[in-house]
């Protein structure tokens, strides 16, 4: 479970390419930009016991940089603080393809840029972000996905993104992932890595 747990993978705090073609991002004022996250506190791979979920930590650098507005994504039922049982409820989640209730939700018809954040479980997005995805109109919107996670890299999460948010123009291959271990650990590579993605868009 990337992110919980590490791969062989040995990508981080880059962004990914692909040949996939796709309509050109275009960035909207920071008033009709919005950044959604979901972010797991507790016990974490590589960095221990957090009070500050890793994908938290790099949406406020984004959120700092662009002026977007900010929404956590917080499931009713909180995830185990134990690394080993987090894992364990997230992939049976997985599994059964669950839609977790979440606490509160938010109006998307004003924003037309979305960032879209969360750890790579087991080379998906947490299930309770599907459950906000569900919960949307996408249509005609801009979606940018960025994760945090401990060796996956993207994993291919963001053409998940992709298949749910429908009829929104996500950013396949342009996203960004950065490694928990970094967000935590050293916070000023962080945020170089954070602003020159953010340039390139």
């Amino acid at each position: 479970m990337a992110s919980c747990a590490k791969t062989n993978n040995t990508k981080q705090n880059s962004t990914e390419t692909t040949d996939q073609p796709q309509k050109e991002i275009k960035m909207t004022d920071s008033n009709k930009t919005l950044l959604v996250f979901f972010s797991h506190t507790g016990e974490n791979y590589a960095v221990g016991n957090i009070t500050e979920g890793n994908t938290h930590i790099i949406a406020d650098m984004i959120a700092d940089a662009t002026g977007a507005k900010t929404f956590e994504i917080i499931p009713e039922k909180t995830y185990p603080q134990d690394y080993n049982e987090c894992i364990d409820v997230a992939k049976k989640e997985l599994q059964s393809q669950a839609r977790p209730a979440i606490k509160e939700d938010i109006d998307l018809t004003e924003y037309d840029t979305i960032f879209l954040g969360y750890p790579n479980w087991w080379g998906q997005p947490p299930m309770c972000v599907f459950t906000f995805i569900e919960a949307h109109d996408w249509d005609g919107k801009t979606v940018i996905p960025f994760i945090t996670h401990e060796g996956s890299g993207m994993g291919g999460t963001d053409r998940k993104i992709a298949e749910t948010c429908k009829g929104a123009n996500v950013a396949i291959g342009k996203g960004l992932a950065v490694r928990g271990a970094t967000a935590q650990n050293d916070r000023e590579t962080a945020r170089k890595t954070v602003n020159k993605w953010l340039e390139k868009l």
